[in-house]
């Protein structure tokens, strides 16, 4: 074990993280010594008379710039006599009336500090003159998600015309290009363009490239008139192959400049060929790694594999005789990796090695078939390192038990239920096995036999190529390494020829994946990608060749564009899942995880709905969208907000269809209360636009009020000019939702008082003298909102506050501020006080009111410096009845803890500043204790499975096996389960929590990674009917006594807690999560498009299988 920056790792063992550095505040005795007092109040404080009311609050620093040392010298020596002659804790217990009078006297000079900066009260007084002219009206939840899926259904129809355009044009130039072994060609390779050789001339396939910044790409450095030619680096740049196809693909380019200009909402268009080049529109420059590779091939990846095959089930047979030892083992071991690499998450497989015995790579796996998920591939794969070669090889059995497998999976109805093949990866075969194919696969011959020679010699090769001739497969020798990835390769050329024989241009369509390249103001960008297979079409060639896949990227971020998001309400969503029950979008979908840079998590591209829908627990809403279904549903569920901390109690009604022409369905989801009503306001269009047009005022970011990346001429509007030119008729061709502007101009007006209003306040230096408040801001659910700053901006305690940078802070394509989300569920006129667990330091503290009717909803707030919110709190703490000034407590004393929490129980003011921002159960568990057991507050289960865990051990055998296998959650897979262990949670709130968990085989030690694990953890809940208690707690040898009392118009609780019993010996209550394994294979539906074989095939067996 070693100590580094005070966290403690043990090698081989998973460890929790230090916490946050502590946070600035302010304590009590800070309180003390800034009070200065003139000589006249201290000569009467010296005779024992009760500490001044009428005293000036001065800080450090004012004191430090007038040079006034002697004060805090004085200020010191009164102190000491304050806590030893006027105070004293009363032994019979805490005073509930003395921890209501703080309570109150605190409450009152909050709310009156809030009231007056936030300007609540005066926009309620303006919403009721407009009243009259609202109409209230109920949303169809049902009309509303048929609309929006004809919405998407047209943006997904455009992109799919895009692509078939493509389609059309490579198969014509294909057919009119003559190929020619000796063609030279000069293009521009995506590596080479614009370099140089030493003499400063271009290189060979370099040439000059113009690249001009395009915001459109997130201005990267693109060129609109030309696309570019990427080749992967273990392929010559000048095959003849190669150039022959850049050669005639070269007409894409046109087309590729038509469809950006007839849809400029498209972003990258490619082809990617089955000789393996990519071309690439627009043009971008490719960087090779640091070793100076690009391991980039476009025949791996999912869209290619989806288009160019149909949906298959596949057992791979390893041979592991002692023959095979060496570096034969070695590619083998490569060969399977690249054919997982081959196979698509429609796809189902498994891996089996055999020599006398039939050994399965996953022991937990034996006779069945998995999907080949990324999750589930990276298992395989990691097992793949422990085969060892030795005794003989009986491949008769093994061929047996592959056929049974194939045959027992597919009458199950799990699998593809459409193409079948077996894998064969050897060094030879001393039969043919006809007996074994007579009695499983002939005569229908239902199941491909794909042979791959491992070696340079070819004594058994004629026994495999009969197998693949006589199987319908196809026949590979794989000699060196460099080999593998082409003849691979080829076995889908032999799957995909019924489809291509068929001319059948299915359309496809991915999961959301990361685009790495294209990014958004918030980070990655999420991307689906529609994808066709390219046949070629000449007369004399009726053999099915798969030219290659073309494909159009989608941003995922263009179809949250169509959502209405005024019409979901506060808490409504919208979201959208794949036919396998995978995410494609929705607002708890969290692919990425921040560390030094945000970074993909692992398997983000594979969650499925029932993991951030789990309150339904037998998956009916889930399984009636992966079906199709249009349908409506209702439960309770619990939101969690604030990073996960903190949980809102809802009740959703959801609506479900699905969207036509692709595999997707769309579901929205609408809170019941304001959620299900939306307003129409009526103010004139002059009114509203000048309203809207005053500098304090901004609109949502990402919401769409008018449609500006349709035409090229609107790009350069902002929301704000383009919602003028088409209110005021000048740019009729302009698309905007009349319905949302006559909202937003609504908003407009009803808030301008409030600009006026906030400017007065800072032009009076008097009324915020200290400077503790420094923001007020308000937002409305047509995503307006208003910023008035009371300090320059370089002097906020945090910048990014309502700006991108804050993104749960601000209005979002899927959710509201997380200030509003909180507010709307309060008391109507209470305020709501919270500190942002994002900052490093906690130096700030966010004051939030709502004015909610019904659907009249907007939240008002203002951020004031948590030094200045803390001071208020210790004076209020010094309030006293007692005629005499002795008062019978105060949290001056040290046998007495106060603290300030919130009504998720986290801590806000606390004399110990490292306990700032804390879970109250981690400091006084045994007060936190008592208080769940009294209904003070409650406890709330909530899971997450998209949790990482930080993995310390770095071996194949340890937790990665546990949380990857765990991950698809087969319940077989138990027999993994060895010991607990400690390990690390890296959440995607980037907060390190304590897991308990269970790995397999944890032996070696080494490198750290990320690793996807489901936990479980609790929230807290105060019950709001509950407005103060006391409590006594019996410990060891003492009784423990505590008030709590709740802070009026506010969410806030003061909890004075008697110090002199020790119960340390009481456990703290955390919200540590715990990992839990309740995964189960989920349903899915099996795309309608399956060609598994064609007639024409079996009289071209002889000629392309090589027999």
């Amino acid at each position: 074990m070693w100590c580094s920056g005070g966290a403690v790792e043990r090698k081989g063992w998973r460890a929790v993280l230090p916490h946050p550095p502590p946070p600035l505040s302010v304590t009590r005795r800070q309180i003390q010594w800034e009070t200065c007092w003139q000589p006249h109040q201290l000569e009467k404080f010296h005779q024992g008379l009760s500490a001044p009311r009428d005293f000036t609050v001065q800080t450090f620093s004012e004191l430090k710039m007038r040079g006034d040392r002697s004060s805090i010298s004085i200020l010191l020596l009164s102190v000491g006599f304050l806590n030893v002659a006027n105070v004293a804790v009363s032994q019979q217990g805490i005073p509930l009336s003395v921890v209501k009078l703080w309570a109150s006297a605190f409450g009152g000079e909050i709310k009156s500090i809030s009231a007056k900066f936030s300007g609540s009260q005066l926009l309620q007084k303006k919403r009721k003159e407009l009243v009259k002219s609202v109409k209230v009206e109920e949303i169809d939840g049902v009309k509303l998600v048929k609309n929006l899926a004809v919405k998407m259904e047209e943006m997904f129809r455009k992109k799919a015309e895009a692509t078939r355009r493509l389609v059309e044009a490579a198969e014509e130039a294909h057919r009119q290009h003559e190929e020619n072994p000796d063609l030279q060609y000069e293009y521009f390779n995506a590596v080479l363009i614009n370099e140089v050789d030493e003499e400063g001339n271009n290189v060979e396939l370099g040439g000059e490239f113009i690249l001009e910044p395009n915001d459109h790409f997130n201005n990267l450095s693109v060129n609109l008139s030309h696309s570019v030619v990427q080749v992967p680096t273990n392929m010559y740049n000048k095959d003849p192959d190669i150039v022959n196809g850049v050669y005639w693909s070269e007409a894409l380019n046109k087309v590729f400049v038509d469809n950006f200009e007839t849809d400029p909402t498209l972003i990258w268009q490619y082809f990617g060929s089955a000789k393996g080049f990519f071309r690439q529109y627009p043009g971008v420059k490719w960087h090779p790694d640091e070793h100076g590779v690009i391991g980039f091939d476009c025949r791996n990846r999912k869209w290619y594999i989806q288009a160019a095959t149909s949906p298959k089930d596949v057992v791979i047979l390893v041979d592991v005789s002692g023959s095979m030892k060496g570096l034969r083992l070695t590619i083998a071991r490569q060969t399977v990796s690249s054919i997982l690499d081959t196979l698509g998450d429609d796809d189902f497989f498994n891996i089996i090695a055999y020599n006398q015995e039939i050994h399965y790579v996953e022991p937990c796996l034996n006779g069945t078939l998995v999907r080949a998920d990324r999750t589930n591939k990276d298992h395989f794969r990691e097992h793949l390192d422990k085969l060892f070669a030795k005794g003989i090889g009986l491949l008769g059995e093994a061929l047996s038990e592959a056929f049974t497998i194939l045959n027992d999976f597919n009458q199950t109805g799990r699998g593809s239920v459409c193409s079948q093949a077996i894998m064969l990866v050897t060094d030879g075969a001393t039969e043919m096995y006809d007996d074994v194919f007579e009695k499983f696969n002939w005569p229908e011959r239902k199941v491909r036999i794909f042979p791959y020679l491992i070696g340079r010699e070819s004594a058994f090769a004629d026994n495999l190529k009969w197998m693949a001739c006589a199987n319908k497969g196809y026949f590979s020798q794989i000699s060196t390494l460099a080999d593998v990835q082409e003849n691979v390769m080829r076995y889908l050329h032999v799957m995909s020829r019924p489809k291509v024989i068929d001319h059948e241009h299915d359309t496809v369509w991915t999961e959301a994946y990361v685009d790495s390249a294209l990014k958004v103001k918030s980070g990655p960008s999420l991307t689906t990608t529609v994808a066709m297979p390219v046949f070629s079409t000449k007369n004399e060639t009726n053999q099915g060749i798969l030219l290659g896949v073309v494909g159009t990227d989608i941003p995922l971020q263009e179809l949250m564009k169509l959502i209405p998001k005024h019409m979901l309400g506060i808490h409504g969503y919208v979201f959208a899942i794949t036919n396998n029950g995978y995410i494609l979008i929705h607002p708890d979908l969290r692919p990425l995880y921040q560390g030094s840079q945000k970074r993909r998590k692992p398997h983000y591209s594979s969650v499925d709905l029932s993991e951030v829908e789990w309150e339904d627990k037998d998956d009916i809403l889930r399984n009636a969208m992966v079906n199709r279904r249009t349908g409506t549903f209702s439960m309770e569920t619990k939101k969690t907000v604030d990073r996960g901390r903190r949980v809102l109690k809802m009740h959703y009604d959801y609506y479900y269809t699905d969207i036509k022409g692709t595999p997707f369905s769309v579901g929205v989801a609408l809170s019941r209360g304001h959620g299900k009503y939306f307003f129409r306001g009526n103010v004139s269009v002059d009114a509203g636009l000048r309203d809207l047009e005053q500098p304090d005022v901004a609109l949502a970011d990402e919401w769409t009020y008018c449609n500006t990346e349709e035409e090229h001429e609107h790009r350069h509007l902002t929301q704000i000019q383009a919602i003028k030119l088409f209110m005021t008729g000048r740019r009729l061709n302009l698309k905007c939702d009349r319905e949302l502007i006559q909202e937003v101009l609504f908003d407009a007006v009803v808030t301008a008082p409030l600009e006026a209003y906030w400017t007065g306040l800072a032009l009076n230096k008097s009324e915020n003298s200290d400077k503790g408040v420094e923001i007020t801001f308000l937002g409305t659910r047509s995503g307006l909102s208003r910023i008035n700053l009371f300090i320059p901006t370089d002097q906020l305690s945090n910048q990014d506050f309502l700006t991108a940078e804050d993104k749960e802070g601000v209005f979002n394509a899927d959710h509201f501020p997380l200030w509003y989300k909180r507010a709307a569920e309060q008391v109507p006129g209470t305020f709501v006080y919270s500190i942002p667990f994002s900052t490093g330091t906690l130096s700030r503290a966010f004051v939030q009111s709502t004015d909610c009717s019904l659907v009249l909803c907007s939240a008002v707030g203002i951020q004031m410096k948590l030094e200045y919110f803390q001071r208020k709190f210790w004076t209020a703490c010094r309030q006293c009845t007692a005629l005499d000034g002795k008062c019978s407590i105060s949290c001056d004393n040290d046998d007495v803890n106060c603290y300030l929490i919130d009504n998720n129980g986290f801590i806000l003011v606390t004399e110990e500043q490292s306990q700032t921002g804390l879970f109250f159960g981690e400091v006084e568990g045994a007060v936190m204790n008592k208080l769940l057991q009294m209904g003070s507050f409650k406890r709330i289960t909530l899971y997450d499975y998209q949790a990482l865990c930080r993995d310390y051990s770095g071996s194949s055998d340890s937790a990665r096996t546990l949380s990857d296998v765990k991950r698809k959650s087969y319940p077989w897979c138990l027999c993994l389960l060895s010991f607990l262990l400690e390990f690390n949670l890296y959440s995607w709130w980037n907060v390190d929590l304590t897991v308990k968990g269970i790995c397999h085989f944890c032996k070696s030690r080494g490198k750290t990674m990320m690793v996807p694990c489901d936990t479980e953890y609790p929230a807290f809940v105060s019950e709001r009917t509950i407005k103060e208690t006391t409590g006594n707690i019996q410990c060891d040898n003492c009784v423990r006594s505590f008030v709590i009392q709740q802070i009026p118009s506010s969410n806030l609780f003061m909890v004075v807690v008697d110090n002199k019993c020790d119960c340390s010996s009481i456990p703290p209550v955390t919200m540590d999560p715990i990992e839990i394994i309740l995964k189960f294979q989920k349903d899915r539906k099996k795309p309608e498009s399956c060609h598994p074989f064609h007639p024409e095939c079996d009289t071209l067996i002889s000629l392309l299988v090589l027999c």
